[in-house]
């Protein structure tokens, strides 16, 4: 059964948190931010400042926002060695953001990740695999609700999977997808899940990849 959510709604809000997350869920939407978006992002924000910031909306207990950090600490990062990442993780869900922040996660959450990547960014013990500080420390754990105001931008990339356009109203995606056209920088990226897409009449986006659920931040 799906559960729509309609604004000013927050009993169904409670009823269609995420709570499925595993790193590097959804391989080829994340070999696709790897091999062509954050690679083309970090080089205009080069360019542009020194912090490439992404939010992911609706992060659960973290795994996605920590997939863009480790992939931009083991992958990107050291070819743009002035530039820092910054992701935000957000969620309305105060007992998801508490597992975000401790980072802890059993290892049916990391069957995603490239094998090498599991002991260069995990310390196991007991089978609780707990992140590295340097791969933590580009994440900032925060609550929000993605029907509210969006947090201050602007974002260079932005994830919202699996969430607002599944589980909202249209009126609410709407509302939801203008809101991140306002906070997404020109020719910035908007990942959304891989069997969502934008609802009809959403403007200021246009496909990078379509079949993975990725938009370009049109304007650039």
């Amino acid at each position: 059964m799906q559960v729509t959510v309609r604004k000013g709604a927050p009993r169904l809000a409670e009823l269609c948190h995420v709570t499925i997350s595993r790193f590097y869920r959804d391989r080829g939407v994340f070999a696709f931010l790897e091999q062509t978006v954050l690679p083309e992002l970090a080089q205009r924000a080069a360019r542009q400042g020194a912090v490439l910031e992404a939010w992911s909306a609706g992060c659960a207990s973290g795994e996605e926002a920590y997939t863009l950090a480790l992939i931009w600490q083991l992958a990107i990062g050291p070819e743009f060695p002035g530039l820092v990442l910054h992701v935000l993780a957000t969620d309305v869900d105060e007992t998801m953001l508490r597992r975000a922040r401790t980072a802890e996660f059993p290892e049916s959450s990391l069957r995603e990740l490239p094998p090498a990547w599991w002991d260069a960014a995990f310390a196991q013990q007991d089978g609780v695999y707990r992140l590295r500080g340097e791969v933590r420390q580009p994440v900032e754990v925060r609550r929000h609700d993605l029907r509210q105001a969006p947090p201050a931008g602007p974002f260079d990339l932005v994830l919202c999977r699996n969430v607002a356009f599944t589980y909202f109203d249209l009126d609410l995606q709407r509302e939801v997808a203008a809101r991140f056209a306002a906070c997404v920088r020109p020719g910035g990226a908007l990942v959304v899940g891989v069997h969502e897409t934008l609802p009809e009449g959403a403007r200021g986006f246009v496909p990078w990849s379509e079949g993975l659920g990725v938009y370009r931040r049109s304007g650039a």
